[in-house]
């Protein structure tokens, strides 16, 4: 038999066993904060006895057969590319708004938004009516993360999630934690698969393991993705009805308000004295009432003086240029629990108010 023949047989054997797993039982605890054995970690065994030891771990706590675990555990492969990947990049260069932002606010981005907009629109405008997301902040994300579908990743999950989890590389400063982390996901991603008879072995997506069109990592999936389309089944690679249901409901369970801006104008006026080390302190978690934004030096903009919620200072640095400042609101601090960083959520912000813009020209 040949080995291309071989792993085709393998992989039907393991779908098949996969099929007729029992239902993993329901449960509330996100996967990640499950008690896991850290043992099974973080011990000098291989690659390929932890993963097995994994799999009867999870089997045990799912009630899921072990072997047919073991079997698809047994064909991830460990990817130094991931390995690389997950570092973080060295030496450090300084943060650039202006640069993070070319990345993503371009021509061709905005006219396939403008499309995508266009084809979506009845449903953009009913994820807006149900979740309160306006429909330029989940085109925003949408585009942002994988150019609408375009570029959903190639890594295998199985490989990705499994590198992470049983070889993590040591030298990063929060490898325990991260390890910890992408073990859970590894779980949720296994018990998902054994839950709705999928094949784990055929599913793509990045280096950190996240899917589909909106790139959910597998506990995000489990809590946030919804059937927007109605067929029966949660479909985030090839429904974008799904995708931007699944985008909106993660959004308002995540904390976003109806019809709050995301951000306001702010000026540090050089003129006068601004307590900048207080307002900066919180980083993007709004703390500050527009009355105390002021007090501290702070100039706002607009309607933020009569805002009613906290505010933050973010500060986007401009390499040796001087950095921007823009007042975020709960909304903005909402875009950045899909991903932890301000310069994110200025850039879905941005590509998505250029779209509407386009879409309106």
């Amino acid at each position: 038999m040949t080995h291309s023949l071989r792993s085709v047989v393998i992989a039907l054997a393991s779908f098949l066993l996969l099929q007729g797993m029992p239902q993993a039982q329901t449960r509330t605890t996100p996967a990640a904060l499950l008690p896991l054995d850290e043992a099974v970690l973080r011990d000098a065994d291989s690659f390929e006895q932890k993963a097995e030891r994994f799999a009867v771990e999870v089997a045990t706590r799912h009630r899921l057969d072990a072997a047919a675990l073991r079997q698809v555990l047994a064909q991830a492969e460990m990817l130094p590319t991931v390995q690389r990947l997950m570092l973080p990049s060295a030496p450090a260069r300084a943060k650039d708004w202006q640069s993070y932002r070319a990345r993503f606010i371009q021509p061709v981005r905005i006219r396939d938004g403008v499309r995508f907009w266009d084809e979506h629109r009845a449903l953009l405008e009913r994820a807006q009516d149900r979740w309160g997301v306006p429909a330029s902040v989940i085109v925003g994300i949408l585009g942002v993360e994988t150019g609408f579908g375009q570029n959903m990743g190639s890594f295998r999950v199985l490989d990705a999630l499994a590198t992470l989890a049983f070889a993590f590389p040591p030298s990063h400063p929060r490898a325990a934690a991260r390890q910890t982390y992408f073990a859970g996901e590894l779980e949720s991603f296994l018990v998902a698969a054994a839950t709705k008879g999928v094949d784990p072995l055929q599913s793509l997506g990045s280096y950190a393991g996240a899917m589909g069109m909106p790139q959910f990592m597998p506990s995000s999936q489990k809590q946030y993705a919804v059937d927007f389309d109605g067929d029966g089944k949660v479909d985030l690679y090839g429904s974008a009805a799904d995708a931007i249901g699944s985008v909106a409901n993660y959004l308002q369970a995540h904390g976003w308000q109806r019809g709050v801006a995301p951000f306001y104008p702010v000026l540090l006026p050089s003129d006068r004295s601004v307590d900048k080390t207080t307002l900066l302190a919180p980083d993007i978690l709004p703390s500050f009432t527009a009355a105390q934004f002021t007090d501290l030096g702070a100039v706002l903009w607009g309607d933020a003086a009569s805002y009613p919620g906290k505010l933050a200072l973010v500060e986007l640095e401009n390499g040796s240029a001087p950095p921007q400042y823009v007042a975020g609101t709960e909304n903005f601090y909402a875009v950045t629990r899909y991903n932890q960083s301000s310069y994110y959520a200025m850039a879905v912000l941005e590509l998505g108010r250029e779209i509407e813009t386009a879409l309106g020209s």
